[in-house]
């Protein structure tokens, strides 16, 4: 299989970061506002367009300063 390359790690991070996050969070607020009920996965299916369309540049310039910001509190061996 064929890898992408280091640069571009931090996009592709945010690419899967911004998905799992997005379809999680959507779900759960999606359960909560109308429950488990006929027509649960067009809605949920709506929100989570709505929220990665929010999530992935949000999280594509996030993701360089959360990393900043670990490797400077944690220690490396």
């Amino acid at each position: 299989m064929a890898r992408i390359k280091h640069r571009y790690y931090t996009l592709v991070f945010a690419v899967f970061m911004s998905l799992f996050m997005s379809a999680m969070m959507s779900g759960v607020i999606t359960v909560m506002n109308t429950g488990i009920a006929a027509g649960f996965l067009t809605r949920w299916f709506h929100a989570w367009l709505v929220a990665w369309a929010v999530a992935f540049p949000l999280v594509s310039m996030v993701a360089p300063v959360a990393h900043m910001i670990t490797r400077r509190l944690v220690e490396t061996e």
